[in-house]
């Protein structure tokens, strides 16, 4: 498999409180992480640290060919582990106190992807029907807009559409969505923090992922580039990740 991954402050912001790890473990399973932290001065930053700090110690677990029921309870496990070390840290320091942030990962193994989330930053994967969104949203937007509240439309620029109703560290305990998708040699998954996906359209980053003149990692520059021509309003976080089809094609 391939990565590619940019982090970029942005244009407004004066510290990038997003973090990210993406590693190809022994055995060529890929890991890929992505916090965008959230808090008051400084803590967003020490919470998606210390939160990819955690899976990364956690993670190294994850074996080739690992039963998927196993691999799934490990993700739920180790961002159970996270949030006890954040949280545990905001509890005992003032100065982090409600320190918190959103979490993505995903475990890249034999033609599958075991995905987990917690909060809005996203994973999507481009196959041969183009982009598709794995993650839901962990905010009260899209839970008015699941239920009916409000349209499209309105989520788009709803006053309150960054409030988080789910997110690693701001509680005792936290639940991860955990899921498993097919993966093709050819397909892409996208990790990203909102950075991004509140400044590029879904149209906008399908037309890039699908662009063949630029290598994968001229796509995750131009994601980001796009970001900051729009505004550049939030930290920019992007990882793709990308089975080798030219490889499986030699083989």
């Amino acid at each position: 498999m391939i990565t590619a991954n940019r982090t970029d402050i942005g244009r407004v912001r004066q510290v990038n409180e997003d973090s990210y790890w993406v590693e190809e473990l022994e055995g060529g399973v890929v890991v890929a992480v992505v916090a965008d932290g959230m808090g008051g001065h400084l803590a967003g930053e020490v919470a998606s640290r210390m939160t990819v700090d955690s899976l990364r110690d956690s993670l190294r677990a994850v074996t080739p060919g690992m039963p998927e029921q196993e691999c799934e309870a490990l993700l739920r496990e180790a961002i159970k582990q996270a949030n006890e070390v954040v949280y545990d840290t905001a509890s005992r320091n003032e100065r982090y106190s409600n320190m918190g942030t959103t979490v993505i990962i995903a475990v890249v193994d034999d033609g599958r992807a075991i995905v987990a989330h917690v909060g809005d930053s996203r994973i999507y994967q481009l196959d041969a029907d183009g982009l598709t969104l794995l993650t839901d949203d962990h905010t009260l937007v899209n839970e008015l807009l699941k239920s009916g509240q409000i349209t499209a439309e309105e989520a788009a620029v709803h006053p309150r559409r960054n409030v988080i109703m789910r997110a690693v560290g701001t509680d005792p305990a936290v639940e991860a969505d955990v899921s498993v998708f097919a993966l093709q040699a050819a397909d892409i998954l996208l990790l990203c923090s909102d950075g991004l996906t509140d400044m590029v359209s879904h149209d906008q980053m399908l037309t890039t992922l699908q662009t063949e003149t630029i290598d994968l990692d001229g796509k995750a520059e131009r994601l980001v580039q796009l970001a900051l021509q729009a505004g550049g309003d939030d930290n920019i976080t992007v990882v793709l990740v990308q089975g080798d089809a030219r490889q499986k094609r030699e083989e």
